[in-house]
């Protein structure tokens, strides 16, 4: 006779079907938005940036899928309760994807021309601010995609969040202002400086919210006084 599986042994089964399946469709969606625009595969900064992002992506979601599932089913929710942040992802969606497109068409018509060497080093700094992601998820479990309080969470302020409140953007800034240079293209810059705005206004609505819903989360922003970078903001 079988056994029925626990509802917390299926709910980690249902977030490894779902991770598996956006991991799996990641490098064809990552390739249609990069060598389309681009028409060619001989696009190498392309195909680097891409190995930046999947393969150390991988290592994560390997990690924590053994040591803390509950973190990638935070992680997968994507639907936002406040309608005010609805609204900032959504005024943010232009300037992202105009990030990921544009490369391809500089590619293509050929209207900048960034150093190999240029190049290298911006894509060591995006692997540097995943690996700087990596660390923020260990630090802090209840670090999911969108702006909500969970019953059992907890104030963090050790690591990262003893320096800034929100070390979750700063990786995010690493990683996103320096796509466009991973990429090759110059132009691709434009739409990229529309995201710091973009950030801040996300940041406000999140402490906004975390300061009605969290417990000790008043205290910590006495404690912790910048939200990005030390001694500036």
């Amino acid at each position: 006779m079988s056994q029925e599986r626990s509802p917390a042994a299926a709910d980690i089964g249902r977030v490894k079907k779902k991770i598996a399946v956006r991991f799996g469709l990641m490098p064809f969606v990552l390739g249609t938005i990069f060598f389309l625009p681009a028409g060619t595969f001989r696009y190498w900064q392309a195909w680097v940036y891409m190995g930046i992002l999947l393969v150390p992506m991988f290592g994560v979601l390997v990690y924590f899928l053994k040591k803390d599932p509950g973190l990638l089913e935070r992680r997968a929710r994507t639907k936002e309760k406040e309608k005010r942040e609805k609204i900032i992802l959504l005024l943010g969606w232009p300037s992202f994807l105009g990030m990921f497109l544009v490369p391809g068409f500089d590619r293509r018509f050929g209207w900048s021309t960034v150093p190999p060497a240029l190049v290298i080093a911006a894509d060591l700094l995006v692997l540097g601010g995943y690996l700087f992601f990596f660390r923020i998820l260990r630090e802090n479990r209840f670090a999911g995609r969108t702006i909500e309080v969970d019953q059992s969470q907890k104030v963090v302020s050790t690591g990262p969040y003893a320096v800034v409140r929100h070390p979750m953007y700063v990786s995010v800034m690493i990683q996103w202002m320096l796509t466009p240079i991973a990429l090759g293209s110059y132009w691709a810059l434009l739409p990229a400086v529309l995201l710091p705005v973009i950030l801040i206004a996300r940041i406000f609505d999140e402490e906004r919210v975390l300061s009605r819903e969290l417990d000790g989360y008043k205290e910590y922003m006495g404690r912790v006084k910048y939200r990005l970078i030390p001694g500036i903001w």
